[in-house]
């Protein structure tokens, strides 16, 4: 038998938007070979069920109003399990640089002097938009899409975006973690030169087999998702791209295994 190294490694893996299929081919193997899996609220839960019995697992899951452990908490956690010799991978949804904070992970591990992988996941940002047949970007339509944080009322002054710009701009807006603010969002987009009959959607639970999709316009989409009893997470797209959700093979898309 071979002794295990003094230090382990730390693997940031994005599991995709929901479908425990989606996560990639890298990322299912670092799983396979893991000792620690500290895993996401939104990450692909069904993928710990192909974990043996000695794997840990730990429950990082963050929701809008509690934590089940701060990110303080999560970067020692990654560095002391791997200096003890074990192979952690981080478990998250999407992907982890888009609102993930795995860069910070990153660093922190790379401060500590552990070994650590970033593995791409596909964002919900675009992920979930096409299992509802809206493709972000189409010719003729848009050549530029934005991911916008809804973490941050736009009138609060730490939030960072560039209200002007995304609603005087013709480009599709994807926001994450915007289902509380939307009203504000909306409304500000409005103010700032948005049309109010602006396409929009919503998708809500994206990728799993309650998804829900709320189509409207921008004036309205608020109203809508919360007569619809919409709950994170969901997905807000806003520009003309909506439109086209009823001219592609969206049923095909949410349920691959009817095959091709």
């Amino acid at each position: 038998m071979t002794e295990r190294p003094a230090t382990g490694w730390v693997a940031l893996v994005g599991g995709g938007p929901g479908d425990p299929g989606l996560i990639t081919v890298r990322g299912a193997e670092l799983l396979r070979r893991a000792d620690v899996v500290v895993v996401d609220r939104l990450a692909p839960r069904a993928l710990l069920d192909e974990l043996g019995p000695t794997v840990e697992i730990v429950d990082a899951g963050k929701s809008p109003h509690g934590h089940n452990l701060t990110q303080d908490a999560i970067n020692l956690l990654l560095v002391e399990r791997a200096r003890g010799g074990r192979n952690v991978v981080r478990l998250k949804g999407g992907d982890p640089f888009v609102f993930g904070r795995g860069g910070e992970e990153a660093l922190v591990c790379a401060a500590a002097g552990i070994r650590c992988e970033v593995v791409p996941g596909v964002t919900s940002a675009v992920g979930v938009p096409a299992r509802a047949g809206i493709p972000v970007t189409h010719r003729g339509i848009t050549q530029d899409v934005s991911i916008v944080s809804g973490h941050v009322d736009p009138s609060h002054p730490g939030s960072t975006t560039d209200w002007t710009a995304l609603a005087t701009g013709p480009g599709t807006i994807i926001v994450l973690m915007g289902v509380g603010t939307l009203p504000r969002i909306a409304a500000e987009l409005v103010k700032r030169g948005r049309p109010a009959s602006t396409p929009a959607a919503v998708v809500c639970s994206g990728g799993d087999d309650d998804q829900l999709t709320i189509v409207g316009e921008l004036g309205t989409i608020a109203a809508d998702a919360q007569a619809a009893d919409v709950a994170p997470p969901a997905v807000v797209v806003i520009g003309e791209v909506v439109r086209l959700r009823g001219a592609v093979p969206r049923d095909r898309i949410a349920d691959p295994a009817d095959g091709p």
